[in-house]
């Protein structure tokens, strides 16, 4: 049911309880627990040490602005930069997300990160919070993008998240830090914002995650804590029968329902099947929510660990890599 943020660079003595706790699925790393590749790779070793092999490891590494890990790892371009390309040549367009996506998912898995939370489907229409981390402002340009993209993580052996569900990126304000309000129509948010997430489920892509963003026409509580978005709309009308996750619960724009016990609760009772308390801090009262829940169904989860990669010097020495690296990274030249 929840995944949680780690203190810092080393497994902690008091971490050990939280990795066993009842309704704690895995762990999600950020930069402050990053220092170089042996390090985050022994932080990983030792969490599953504790927390067991099935321990989900999960990360943000979409490039650009938004990648917890930098040294060691290739510097990806932001989503954007490949939705410019498009529009001078679609097919090299493709390729190239296609490839950016197997170089961050074939470099995550051989350190052992299960899946990173990508492909971005939200739309690049203004928002503070999505900016260049969307592929482009057309949806249908995006929906092809993320379909590109989702094949290029399976082939690196990765899950794929589509997010924000049902589309950030034509709001303009920052969930991080604010209430964040679509009063637009539920048709006119499927004629756009939802297409490039309709071509990922279509792309079978493993999970979706959920918006802290009221869509005030269609209900009254963010996406996340959304019954009618999560089982009437995405389970119902999409037919996705993948995982769900709720976004952090300690960003501001969570905080609409009340605590941390509240938020937990409202995401798993919308339909969630994953709750990110990303921050040490609300750890421990998320853990307590969730003491006395069912377990999120096995066959959701299962699906987001990462398929058997290669090791960090079977990559390095993959020549496919290199190619991929010179003409992704060339993007931002």
């Amino acid at each position: 049911m929840l995944l949680i943020g780690l203190e810092g660079k080393e497994l902690k003595p008091n971490e050990h309880s939280r990795l066993t706790a009842h309704g704690v699925a895995g762990i999600i790393l950020f930069s402050r627990n990053f220092e170089s590749r042996e390090q985050v790779t022994a932080l990983i070793d030792a969490a599953r040490e504790v927390g067991g092999d099935d321990l989900l490891v999960c990360v943000d590494q979409e490039g650009g602005r938004v990648q917890r890990f930098r040294d060691g790892f290739t510097r990806l371009p932001p989503l954007r930069a490949i939705g410019k390309l498009y529009d001078t040549d679609p097919i090299e367009a493709v390729n190239r997300a296609e490839e950016h996506a197997w170089i961050m998912a074939s470099e995550m898995r051989a350190i052992g990160v299960d899946f990173s939370f990508a492909p971005v489907a939200d739309i690049d229409r203004g928002s503070k919070a999505i900016g260049d981390r969307a592929f482009h402002a057309d949806p249908v340009i995006s929906a092809e993008l993320v379909q590109a993209y989702v094949r290029g993580m399976h082939l690196g052996g990765m899950a794929a998240v589509l997010k924000h569900f049902p589309g950030h990126g034509s709001v303009q304000e920052d969930t991080h830090e604010s209430v964040a309000v679509d009063t637009r129509s539920k048709d006119e948010i499927l004629r756009t914002d939802l297409l490039p997430f309709v071509a990922g489920i279509e792309a079978r892509a493993e999970a979706v995650m959920a918006a802290h963003v009221k869509y005030t026409a269609v209900d009254d509580q963010p996406a996340g804590y959304s019954h009618v978005w999560i089982e009437e709309i995405l389970r119902g009308e999409l037919g996705f029968r993948g995982c769900v996750f709720g976004d952090d619960i300690s960003m501001a724009a969570a905080a609409s329902v009340g605590g941390v016990a509240a938020r937990v609760h409202a995401n798993l009772d919308a339909g969630c099947d994953l709750v990110l308390a990303c921050f040490p801090d609300v750890v421990p009262e998320a853990i307590a929510a969730v003491k006395d829940r069912r377990l999120s169904p096995v066959e959701r989860i299962a699906p987001l660990r990462g398929a058997i990669g290669s090791t960090w010097e079977g990559l390095v020495d993959n020549p496919q890599r290199e190619r991929f690296i010179a003409r992704v990274t060339a993007l931002e030249s």
